[in-house]
């Protein structure tokens, strides 16, 4: 199984720049996930790449935020307000990020898509073969 993460363009920059290797999360993954795919939200409205997940990190806010905050890519500020009464944290760990050299259109190769909230499941290589038609840039 995969997974379409929604990220704010401001925190993409972050990943692609390698100072963000972890992604926050309210929510944890029920389903096992091998590879997470980038979606860029408002303007930018695209999957811009693919990392593989490491680890996940679960517990307490403040414990999350110990262990991460050096390759956090956000302020305690921003992740405080985040997590606001939030009993559990999720620290989703960036493995071999690859930005694409063209941001993929979902809206054209998955039908009715809708920008997840936070994430949404596809299955495995969904895009990978679409890619392969549509956008060959990107192999």
């Amino acid at each position: 199984m995969d997974a379409i993460l929604s990220i704010k363009p401001q925190f993409v920059e972050e990943i692609i720049a390698g100072r963000k290797t972890y992604e926050f999360r309210k929510k944890g993954f029920k389903e096992r996930v091998r590879k997470v795919y980038v979606y860029a939200s408002s303007p930018v409205c695209r999957i811009i790449g693919e990392f593989t997940l490491g680890q996940i990190l679960e517990g307490q806010p403040d414990i999350i935020w110990s262990k991460t905050s050096n390759h956090a890519g956000i302020t305690r500020a921003y992740f405080d307000e985040y997590y606001n009464k939030r009993k559990i944290a999720y620290a989703l760990e960036i493995k071999s990020f690859k930005v694409y050299d063209e941001p993929i259109n979902p809206y054209i190769i998955l039908e009715r898509f809708n920008p997840p909230q936070s994430f949404c499941y596809v299955r495995s290589d969904l895009l990978g073969k679409v890619e392969h038609s549509l956008y060959p840039k990107l192999l």
